[in-house]
């Protein structure tokens, strides 16, 4: 026996189901252009970071895709929203599909999690695909109860080193 207690097993299978249904929710506002919505999933000082290369360790000392902090998301959502953003006509439509969801990290207050994801996107007659994993530090949101918060949202793309058109929507 290994001392786990059905108590802490059905404990972590609520916390899982919680995590894994705030990040369908999230993928659910991401799909539907709610932008200002998914700004308010992030912490004050939450980051969202797509890394440039594989197993990048620093966002500040090497070239990254996005590294955006409330301000930085907050600009790019309004341009997103906004009907004369010429490089939006059309708008872009994507769907994300989120699986492998796994609760790697729980600690005080702060969980960290790892999924895949795979994100369709369609612009102007043109498809687009990309998969890789999210790592999304949470932290329980005080708010509301049973809800959580980000902290810090990165995106390893499975290609993240390729060369790529503009990359308009978050990922």
């Amino acid at each position: 026996m290994n001392g786990i207690g059905a108590a802490q097993v059905d404990e972590a299978i609520r916390l899982k189901h919680r995590v894994e249904q705030f990040l369908f929710l999230e993928a659910r506002l991401l799909d539907a252009n709610a932008w200002e919505e998914w700004l308010r999933l992030f912490t004050p000082a939450g980051m969202y970071w797509v890394p440039r290369m594989r197993g990048q360790l620093d966002a500040r000392t090497q070239v990254s895709l996005f590294h955006e902090d409330a301000l930085l998301r907050s600009v790019r959502a309004r341009r997103l929203a906004n009907h004369r953003n010429w490089s939006q006509q059309p708008p872009t439509h994507a769907t994300r599909t989120i699986g492998n969801v796994s609760v790697t990290d729980p600690g005080p207050g702060t969980i960290v999690v790892r999924s895949s994801f795979q994100m369709l996107e369609w612009r102007a007659d043109n498809p687009r695909a990309f998969g890789g994993s999210y790592t999304h530090t949470l932290r329980e949101d005080p708010a509301a109860a049973g809800s959580f918060r980000i902290e810090m949202k990165r995106v390893d793309l499975v290609n993240c080193d390729a060369i790529h058109e503009n990359l308009q929507v978050f990922l």
